[in-house]
């Protein structure tokens, strides 16, 4: 056995033998200052080492602010520096870090919320099928709305539990390989009759669908993870930016409603003689709705190359936390801990995703029926268009927006989530109450304020923030399954505003949907925890307490009562809460994966080799702390030989 003195000097007390440390005490200041700065960055503590939650109100406001304002002149700073060496580098970076993570929402967003765009024009030019039902059946005709969302539906369970059994990486290549022959059977849907066409259309949208649903949960946990990182100590990237990073590819979607409505217009002007007033001929609308999808599915075919070989450790952080729960396959274990410990999570993540969808995809699958009120049943479907055009630059305002604000202390995801609801409720019941005031002649302007700015508050709040909570709120081991699992729930709202919304009048419409935004907002003030300022590494840390049955022994910032929901506090989860305590037990297990990584080098000395060498993470080991370890601790090679045995390698 080696001696003490071969992995640095001795402390001139003695290495300690038994076990047991006292950090505070045994730390000079210099240590003690680099250790503040591992475990208590300067964006979340203030100089005196308080956690900005726990800072008096004004401190807090003025501490947050402070910092904000300096992290925005760095970033700026950093934008105006790539400008200056090429002015095209800022606009690569942004579609590096935020086009490309999303860009499978941008195509769902293209496809999906077609149906509203195209409906009026089969309407117009197919009134028999489309509006008599005099050649189609009718059931099959509204199918179109919700089978689909049932795809989603399927493909957001399914793809949730593959993505957290096989890993993101392959669940991304299925969801856009999914994608790509879902839109090669759009392209090419044919019927003998227009009946046996709209069969054809309406299975084609389910099985583009199933890749639809894979993509949330996979472009949530990856964007999220990515973000985080696998290594052992979180970054300010995760803690200043990790919502950014996630909605900004999230946002992707509203530029593909914009980018399907400006092909649609581009694609009817060509192929009707330059005019888009009816009445259409039967080949120009075949012409633009076949080209319309044609052009996504290139897209799509160059995102299925993207992620087979360009996103090969995408699923990293996954593997990592499975290796260090020694789980292989599907962890049930997590799922059921899940449930157990945070069973109201989900009904504030499913809940309010159910909430949301009621307005945002039964507003999208049915917006023609709304701007139908403001042009007044014009015959033309470019009215129509025009103003849905208007509609979704209103509503990448609202993405854009939360896009800013969602990582900001002060505001955050869930005081954004339940504005947005409320205002939605305020938005919805007003027209409600007073529908033919509103709609008429004299007060329509009136309406379509309100309409398109509903349209704003869903994405500047709950249609932003379900998409990130959903994952955020949730161990890696299960994450992708919670998210799949809340995101079905909001397709079941979608599904609950197609089947309602063909059977009720526009009028009515206003009266049913805003107390699905009350909902909302209630279920978020009581059950979602506020994620916003959390280092998502401290939930991790606290989920392997839990894991190990010791729940009451975690005391860092997951259960200071700022990120527990109200029902949480109530419970008393908060009452674990201890910075001091929380500060030593971080040291003492930076100890410990320092004496591991110590006891994997001696071993490797020896000839054994461990084959997971690249989920190992020891760069955070920097001279000084390691000096610290050395002095305060034994042997690394004890260590090593009551980990590994004699000459047993590493597993």
């Amino acid at each position: 056995m080696a001696h003490i003195q071969d992995y640095g000097p001795a402390a001139p007390h003695g290495p300690d033998m038994d076990g047991t440390h006292d950090p505070i005490h045994t730390m000079n200041e210099n240590e003690r200052q680099i250790f503040d700065y591992l475990i208590k960055p300067d964006d979340s503590y203030n100089p005196d080492g308080v956690y900005w939650a726990d800072l008096p109100l004004m401190k807090r406001i003025a501490f947050v602010t402070a910092y904000d304002r300096k992290e925005a002149a760095r970033e700026l700073g950093n934008t105006w520096a790539m400008f200056k060496r090429d002015p095209l580098e800022p606009f690569r970076y942004y579609f590096r870090n935020m086009v490309v993570p999303g860009a499978g929402l941008g195509l769902e967003g293209y496809v999906l919320f077609s149906i509203g765009n195209l409906t009026p024009l089969f309407n117009a030019v197919w009134k028999t099928c489309w509006d008599t039902y005099k050649v189609c059946n009718e059931t099959w005709v509204a199918a179109v709305a919700y089978m689909e969302i049932v795809g989603i539906i399927i493909g957001q369970m399914l793809v949730g539990v593959l993505g957290d059994w096989l890993g993101r990486r392959w669940g991304l290549i299925q969801d856009a390989t999914i994608m790509f022959i879902g839109l090669v059977m759009l392209v090419c849907s044919w019927g003998t009759t227009l009946n046996g066409w709209v069969i054809c259309y309406t299975w084609s949208l389910f099985f583009y669908g199933i890749g639809v649903g894979g993509e949330y949960p996979m472009t949530a946990t990856s964007g999220m993870e990515n973000a985080v990182g696998s290594g052992k100590v979180s970054t300010k990237e995760d803690r200043l930016h990790r919502g950014r990073k996630v909605t900004s590819a999230f946002l992707m979607q509203g530029w593909g409603q914009l980018a399907n409505q400006v092909i649609l217009i581009v694609a009817l002007l060509c192929f009707h003689h330059g005019s888009g007033n009816p009445p259409y001929s039967e080949v120009a609308v075949q012409w633009t709705y076949r080209v319309s999808f044609a052009i996504p599915a290139v897209g799509t075919l160059w995102l299925v190359y993207f992620r087979t070989f360009k996103m090969r450790s995408a699923g990293k952080q996954l593997a990592a936390a499975k290796k260090k729960s020694k789980v292989t396959g599907y962890d049930t274990q997590s799922l059921k801990l899940t449930f157990t410990y945070f069973g109201p999570r989900l009904i504030a993540t499913a809940g309010g995703w159910y909430c949301n969808d009621i307005f945002f995809y039964g507003n999208k699958l049915f917006q023609s029926n709304f701007i139908d009120v403001i042009t007044k049943n014009s015959k033309s479907v470019m009215p129509g268009w025009l103003y849905n055009l208007i509609n979704i630059g209103v509503s990448l305002v609202g993405y854009y927006l939360a896009s800013f604000l969602i990582d900001n202390k002060l505001y955050g995801r869930k005081k954004m989530q339940m504005v947005g609801f409320l205002m939605d409720f305020i938005l919805f019941v007003v027209p409600g109450f007073h529908y033919k005031y509103y709609t008429s002649t004299a007060h329509i302007k009136e309406f379509q304020a309100m309409y398109f700015l509903s349209s704003f508050f869903n994405q500047f709040g709950p249609n932003s923030v379900t998409f990130l909570v959903a994952a955020e709120v949730y161990p890696t081991p299960i994450r992708a399954t919670a998210h799949g699992f809340s995101a079905a729930c909001g397709k079941l709202g979608a599904l609950t505003a197609a089947v309602l919304y063909s059977y009720i009048p526009t009028s009515e419409k206003f009266h049913v949907v805003p107390w699905f935004g009350l909902a909302g907002m209630l279920l978020t003030l009581l059950f979602l925890p506020d994620t916003t300022g959390l280092d998502l590494k401290e939930q991790e840390r606290r989920w392997q307490y839990i894991r190990a049955g010791r729940e009451s022994e975690y005391h860092g910032v997951a259960v200071h009562p700022k990120h527990l929901s109200f029902y949480e506090r109530i419970r008393g989860v908060g009452k674990y809460y201890d910075a001091e305590l929380d500060y030593q037990q971080k040291i003492e297990e930076m100890r410990s994966d320092w004496e591991a990584s110590q006891a994997r080098q001696a071993h490797e000395k020896e000839g054994h080799f461990d084959d997971d060498d690249d989920l190992h993470d020891d760069s955070v080991w920097s001279s000084d702390v390691s000096t610290y370890f050395e002095k305060t601790s034994r042997s690394p090679n004890i260590a090593a030989k009551e980990k590994y045995g004699n000459g047993e390698t590493m597993q």
